[in-house]
């Protein structure tokens, strides 16, 4: 297990390394007057439209954790979720190791709603799962829709891309039925897969998918029409970026968000894509991190105020 741990830091620094060192290739040609410029010319509409997807997508976050309590047969408050949630992700965004910075802030949280360490540990993998089957619903979707995206990043045949959507569309479509069809559940060495009840399924292949969605369209507002390829493409590149910041485990996928959008919107002019980018992470990550550290250091006051009373 240490040398696992081990193995993911080290590919982790690396992988920030790469991006950091591309990015800086990429930074030669950009002007940073002309990002300004760009930043500038977003329209108060669209900046109103980048906000509400921000909005959609820490709701759709919140859900994650709503259908895991309802999953584990628990009941605690939509604020409370809400809070937590979004406290969690904020901090696990920016932070980086997100299983285990969102650990940490739901233990403290929930450990006070009468929730277990095991109960706790299994709402984590649940919301994990929940976004890892949104990802691979719209990763299928996008490859299936349009599988010429690959080109983008990589040289592939299409017909693989379209194969690959399919397959991943073939695995969700498993994951339904086992839930249907009652299912034993599937184990591989110390993983175990219990399917959920068919309703809280139906529920994961909404809030998976839309939170990526909402996400992505932060960027997609963003960014100018001249040029602009479709939001179908912004979200394919977008779910191809996050996941890779999320394997580097880079906090806030530093580079590597930028790399691959960078490279993917090449017939895009380069400061528009970065002022885009920008604009994301001021509404996705810096602002809720802020908020997050509030609300954190509010709780614990709260904690302390309520020890000292008993």
């Amino acid at each position: 297990m240490k040398v696992r741990n081990a193995a993911w830091s080290i590919f982790g620094i690396g992988a920030v390394a790469v991006s950091v060192f591309i990015l800086y290739q990429e930074f030669r040609r950009i002007s940073f007057a002309e990002v300004a410029d760009s930043l500038r010319a977003i329209t108060l509409g669209n900046w109103g439209l980048a906000i509400c997807a921000t909005l959609v997508a820490y709701g759709a976050l919140a859900w994650y954790d709503r259908i895991a309590i309802q999953h584990l047969g628990k009941k605690v408050s939509w604020l409370f979720i809400a809070l937590c949630s979004f406290t969690t992700y904020a901090l696990s965004h920016n932070i980086g190791a997100s299983v285990i910075s969102g650990a940490v802030v739901r233990y403290r949280a929930y450990s006070t709603r009468g929730l277990t360490p095991q109960e706790i540990g299994l709402l984590i993998v649940f919301c994990s799962f929940t976004f890892a089957l949104g990802t691979v619903l719209m990763g299928g979707f996008v490859l299936t829709i349009e599988p010429e995206i690959v080109l983008r990043l990589a040289d592939i045949p299409i017909w693989i891309s379209f194969a690959l959507g399919l397959v991943l569309l073939g695995l969700v479509g498993l994951y339904v039925l086992g839930s249907w069809r009652h299912f034993p559940a599937w184990q591989y060495k110390r993983f175990t897969l219990q399917y959920p009840r068919l309703p809280i399924v139906m529920r994961q292949l909404v809030a998976g998918p839309l939170e990526l969605a909402a996400a992505a369209a932060i960027i997609y507002f963003a960014l100018p029409a001249a040029g602009n390829p479709g939001y179908l493409v912004i979200l394919g590149i977008f779910l191809a970026s996050f996941t890779l910041a999320l394997l580097s485990h880079a906090p806030g996928g530093l580079g590597v968000l930028e790399v691959t959008f960078l490279a993917a919107l090449h017939e895009m002019d380069p400061n528009d894509v970065l002022a885009a980018l920008i604009v994301f992470r001021l509404l996705y990550l810096l602002v809720p991190f802020a908020i997050a550290l509030v609300v954190v250091l509010l709780f614990e006051r709260t904690q302390l105020a309520r020890k000292d009373t008993e």
